[in-house]
């Protein structure tokens, strides 16, 4: 399925440079040769069906994530920015034995009851393949990926990822944007996200396209990658592309390879969009996935974009939208997204529970995220269930209050939560970091709001103005932590 095209690269472009990262590049040849002599390695090493992966985005990652399906087993991707409890957990709750890993990272592991591979220690690798490689050969049902959640609500869970659900939402993306061979693809969402994993690696090795890759990401070193490069593909998350919006050298001649700008894993601001579009001419697309769908399952694309929608349905996928009973809603009505298709999880690791309550009776995935359908087939995301706050009776959704704040001049970033209020059920509380130089006042933003439309009810009652806000690996807000932060205030 997935496996194929690395070695059939290999063999049609062997001197094709496979992979750029920050130690240099790597031809299709010596990408399959790593994985080929790394596989052997994870075979004579482990008898268990699962193996662990903690590594930078790189060509390394890349090898030894197929070396791990050339041996036919599991990949568990690891999130080396998770702490330690975290990491204990995955490796006890996977089942793995085996980690394979580079350099420091390897130290977190050993004491954990995992053995490691240090990768940077091996021996290099032939400059291609010595022999046909052995493809195991896998049926859509198995298990590809136990990727792990990043753990916004409590410990991580499994979420257990086939061949066929992975092969089917690359085939998905690479049909509904058009994605070719000549592309160059950027990645600086990490490996270990699911989004990272099928938009930076899957999808490229299916086409054979090059892959440049950021360790970490730094809105410099994405701007030079696109230059160098001449990059004309990048997925990332909106906070990614605002740090590349405030760079002052950034000109829109540095911008003409590109093809399409991608966002997802958090809403994408008008602002956003408009800043690109006037400063560098570049329309930013949106999208829309979560881990248990492997991830993409809407997307917008240059032949087809709906602003402020994240696209339509990729071919197989299945959107509906449904009221509190369950019922089947009608166009421009706002309902819990449900989804359905081959890209979707069969599942949570060890969790039967909540494995069943994730799935209606008919087999669509709840997602717990808010929206509605358009007329024409757009889906449109309006907010998470569980982050609706609920003041005097009324509900009000932290998504469109933030779209307001960022509509403010002065405001870079905004984060809208709700806190326990003995007399209105919830109050509004909204989470602003300014722009450089800016020092807005709260009551003037507050006042802003009102002045923008919204609701009296709706517009925060408190505004705080901070310098960063509390994210995960991938740039998204966690809102959890603004919420244990109120909570934990002394009260009034």
């Amino acid at each position: 399925m997935l496996i194929e095209p690395l070695f059939s690269f290999a063999d049609s472009q062997p001197d094709e440079i496979a992979v750029v990262d920050d130690r240099g590049q790597v031809t299709h040849a010596q990408l399959a040769a790593l994985a080929v002599e790394w596989s052997r390695r994870i075979a004579d090493l482990t008898d268990r069906p699962v193996v662990g992966l903690l590594a930078p985005s790189s060509s390394t990652y890349v090898a030894a994530f197929f070396a791990i399906w050339l041996a036919g087993k599991v990949v568990v991707p690891i999130n080396f920015l998770l702490g330690d409890d975290a990491l204990r957990h995955i490796v006890a709750d996977s089942g793995i034995d085996l980690v394979l890993t580079v350099g420091p990272l390897a130290n977190r592991i050993v004491a954990m009851g995992a053995r490691i591979v240090d990768l940077a220690q091996l021996p290099p690798a032939p400059p291609s393949p010595t022999d046909a490689p052995s493809i195991p050969s896998v049926r859509p049902d198995d298990l590809a990926v136990l990727m792990y959640t990043s753990g916004t609500a409590g410990r991580p869970k499994g979420v257990r990822l086939s061949h066929g659900n992975l092969a089917a939402d690359v085939d998905a993306c690479i049909q509904r944007a058009a994605l070719q061979h000549q592309h160059r693809f950027l990645g600086v969402v990490p490996l270990f996200h699911s989004f990272g994993m099928t938009a930076m690696m899957l999808a490229p090795v299916r086409l054979g396209a090059p892959m440049i890759y950021q360790s970490r990401f730094s809105a410099v070193a994405a701007l030079n990658a696109i230059r160098d490069h001449h990059v004309s593909l990048m997925f990332a998350v909106p906070s990614m592309f605002a740090a590349i919006a405030h760079l002052k050298n950034a000109r829109r001649e540095d911008f003409s390879s590109i093809y399409a700008m991608i966002s997802g894993g958090e809403p994408q601001s008008h602002a956003l969009r408009q800043t690109f579009a006037e400063r560098f001419g570049v329309t930013l697309y949106e999208g829309y996935g979560m881990t248990e769908t492997s991830p993409v399952v809407a997307l917008n694309v240059p032949h087809d974009h709906r602003p402020g929608s994240v696209g339509r349905p990729v071919p197989g996928a299945v959107a509906r939208i449904v009221d509190d009973a369950g019922a089947h809603l009608p166009p421009d009505h706002i309902g819990e997204i449900q989804l359905a298709g081959p890209m979707v999880t069969s599942g949570y690791h060890n969790l039967p529970a909540e494995t069943a309550a994730a799935f209606t009776p008919d087999g669509f995935l709840k997602t717990g995220d808010l929206g509605r359908l358009d007329a024409d087939g757009y889906l449109h995301i309006t907010g998470r269930i569980k982050e609706m706050i609920i003041v005097a009776g009324e509900k009000a959704s932290p998504r469109e209050i933030e779209e307001i704040l960022l509509r403010h001049p002065d405001i870079a970033d905004a984060a809208v939560v709700g806190r326990p209020d003995p007399h209105r059920g919830e109050s509004i509380v909204a989470f602003v970091i300014p722009h450089p130089d800016a020092a807005p006042a709260p009551a003037a933003l507050r006042d802003f709001c009102r002045d923008q439309g919204l609701a009296p009810w709706k517009c925060p009652r408190e505004v705080r103005v901070v310098a960063d806000l509390p994210r995960s690996p991938t740039g998204k807000v966690l809102k959890r932590i603004l919420n244990e932060r109120l909570e934990h205030e002394p009260k009034e």
